[in-house]
């Protein structure tokens, strides 16, 4: 089995390298895409009804803030793996160092200050429950994560006690209620959609039965901690394709840097080198003009032809500087001692071989 120094020279690397790269940015950027789309579509129907400007209660702005970055960054690493543009493909490299270590950053930043992070939240979601019913997009969110996890509000049911249709100095069928996604529900019961009423006035010991009391926060933690092996799996579902595309993009960025160093690229290296394409055979270059061929594509110049060695000897003469009488006196003296002279030892050689 050859060693991976032997592996990464051949053809059959740099194309598994190179389209799988591709490939990958190809489905990055069509998500980001996706999410984009969404996101604007969201934000055009949020528009209609706009009361809430926070990052937390936006979730348009968040769609497309990530589909943005998604795109964009992932459009930059198909062309430069396309092209083999080690430019692009560092900045590719870069993009993804960075996003990753900022997330990286944020969760631990998360961890540390966990009492500062969840009074964040609480400020964002009471601020968003305020405006629960303007906003349908963050009214859809709440709804799930009340049902999916049994809780009521942020930090606790009492929460729903600012919004104007739900707190106890309202006359109207909600006053002093919550909504029926905090509900205690048993399987197969018909929805009542008041059955929150009359209980923002009341503790938690008498309406526990009735509806949820604990704050959606805590409920989540409490999920995230009894649940760790799905919570490290969301983790690597975020974390590794992106580890994933940088090491495909550090892997092929050195490899053109080692190709680079040869004449078998056509991309970029033509204003160095003089040459024009017209100039070239680019048979094998592929559409792109970037597939690398055995060889180059850049002119070999042609060997020197082999010199007669008399040709040398009257070479060397021409390069040597000028002799005294002397000098030459003492050179025709050796030569007589040998009986040879040097054209008379190059002719022997030459006839020799």
């Amino acid at each position: 089995m050859p060693s991976y120094s032997e592996l990464r020279k051949t053809n059959h690397f740099y194309y598994f390298i190179k389209f799988t790269l591709n490939v990958y940015s190809m489905l990055f950027s069509l998500m980001g895409l996706c999410v984009l789309c969404v996101g604007v579509y969201a934000e055009v129907e949020r528009q209609k009804n706009r009361t809430l400007e926070g990052l937390f209660l936006a979730p348009a702005v968040v769609l497309i803030l990530l589909g943005l970055v998604m795109f964009t960054v992932s459009v930059v690493g198909m062309v430069g793996s396309l092209r083999d543009n080690k430019t692009l493909l560092h900045m590719f490299l870069c993009v993804l160092c960075v996003l990753l270590l900022l997330q990286a950053i944020a969760l631990a930043m998360a961890l540390i200050f966990e009492k500062k992070t969840i009074a964040l939240f609480q400020s964002s979601i009471r601020e968003g429950i305020k405006h629960y019913y303007d906003d349908l997009d963050f009214k859809n969110i709440l709804d799930y994560v009340q049902q999916m996890f049994s809780c009521c509000g942020g930090d606790e049911y009492k929460d729903w006690g600012v919004n104007q249709y739900h707190f106890c100095n309202g006359t109207g069928p909600l006053a002093c209620g919550v909504p029926y996604t905090c509900c205690v529900r048993k399987m197969g019961e018909v929805i009542n959609t008041l059955c929150g009423y009359q209980t923002l006035d009341k503790e938690r010991e008498a309406v526990g039965s009735v509806i949820h009391v604990r704050g959606c926060i805590h409920a989540v933690n409490l999920w995230m901690g009894d649940n760790i092996g799905k919570t490290i799996g969301i983790c690597c579902a975020i974390g590794l394709p992106q580890l994933l595309g940088i090491v495909l993009s550090c892997i092929f960025w050195n490899l053109l840097v080692d190709m680079s160093q040869s004449s078998d690229m056509v991309d970029f290296k033509l204003k160095k080198a003089e040459f024009k394409y017209s100039e070239l055979d680019l048979a094998g270059a592929g559409w792109c003009m970037c597939l690398p061929r055995d060889g180059g594509y850049l002119p070999v110049p042609a060997s020197e032809p082999q010199l007669d060695p008399i040709d040398i000897h009257l070479e060397k003469l021409k390069k040597q500087p000028p002799r005294t009488h002397s000098q030459l006196r003492e050179l025709q003296q050796s030569r007589s001692a040998s009986g040879l002279d040097e054209v008379d030892v190059g002719r022997k050689h030459k006839r020799e071989h």
